[in-house]
């Protein structure tokens, strides 16, 4: 099962997919998952490998949505009872399932390299390139006229001005580094994906002509403010190395701020699960099978014995978890 796991991950790793892994750390008898089961979870909520039984996996399948969405890791812990001394840095869930027993669970997502595409074969581009393998981004080139002993270090080189064999991911980044060469076509190009970051090695005059040249082309202006002109922070850099330098630190620091993302490229949300008032078991509601109704409100259950033992008391079994004893046996 190792072999096969590590075979697993590492395909995704080739393709550069996204998932994250679950790792059972630690439990508590007689839950099923035991220290060293393992799972991947796909970014559609699928699951290859065992980390136990069907209650914990709603959780674990939540939670590692969560890490994609933002990157991080996190320790799940679900135990049968509400823990009132709750650690920092541990997600709890209070579960009592019909295995028993407690588990924690190590999630971390596991995220393909950042991308740089450069469109230009200039020295700044050159530079980009080099610099930006040491800090382990992927890179691409698109440039005609653009070499290996050029770039060595590139991933990719593409030697025709098109981008539409590039692969773009949410964790792509755009530079133009023409400086001189169709510097209208390879920024136009930039505009026609969908990116977190496009920069345009430029000055400021001739941003001006150039961002007038594609408005008259039909480029909304909305568009052309988006682009990161002249590329890099203002640190005053001026040899090629100084501002290669300038343009990976806004990259990161583009990187780490969530609200420059594009919507449309974000990672799928995570579901918005009921929870079992009887065991605390998440349950999606649009596929729950068992559900009942009481004052009005819909109540969604794992299970029908779970179903049965609430239609029973409901009132009094609310009052139980208005009163924060649930999940009940």
């Amino acid at each position: 099962m190792f072999d096969e796991f590590l075979k697993k991950a590492a395909e995704l790793r080739s393709r550069g997919e996204s998932f994250a892994v679950a790792l059972v750390v630690r439990f508590e008898a007689p839950i099923s998952g035991k220290p060293g089961d393992k799972a991947i979870i796909y970014p559609d909520g699928r699951i290859w490998g065992w980390i136990g039984g069907g209650c914990s996996q709603p959780v674990v399948v939540k939670e590692a949505l969560k890490a994609l969405a933002e990157g991080s890791p996190r320790l799940v812990r679900i135990t049968p009872s509400p823990n009132p001394d709750s650690e920092e840095g541990v997600v709890d869930y209070t579960m009592n399932c019909h295995s028993g027993g407690s588990l924690d669970i190590y999630i971390e997502p596991v995220l393909p390299k950042p991308h740089l595409v450069i469109l230009g074969r200039s020295l700044i581009a050159q530079t980009l390139a080099s610099l930006a393998k040491t800090i382990y981004f992927a890179v691409s080139v698109v440039a005609p006229g653009a070499s290996r002993e050029n770039f060595p270090t590139a991933d990719v080189i593409h030697e025709q001005l098109d981008l539409a064999p590039i692969r773009i991911t949410p964790q792509t980044y755009v530079v133009v580094s023409t400086q001189g060469e169709y510097d209208e076509e390879a920024l136009e190009q930039a505009l026609g994906i969908e990116t977190p970051y496009v920069a345009f090695v430029v000055s400021m005059p001739k941003r001006e002509k150039i961002f007038g040249f594609l408005r008259g082309k039909g480029i909304a202006s909305e568009r052309l403010n988006r682009v990161h002109a002249p590329a890099g922070l203002q640190i005053g850099a001026v040899s090629p190395e100084e501002i290669a330098v300038s343009i990976l630190a806004e990259i990161v620091q583009v990187s780490k701020n969530k609200s420059q993302s594009i919507p449309a490229l974000s990672l799928p949300s995570v579901t918005a699960d009921a929870k079992d008032p009887i065991c605390g078991m998440l349950v999606n509601p649009d596929n729950a099978k068992y559900k009942s109704q009481h004052l009005g409100q819909t109540f969604y259950f794992c299970c029908a014995n779970c179903k049965h033992k609430f239609d029973q008391d409901p009132a009094k079994l609310l009052e139980v978890v208005t009163r924060g004893l649930a999940p009940v046996s």
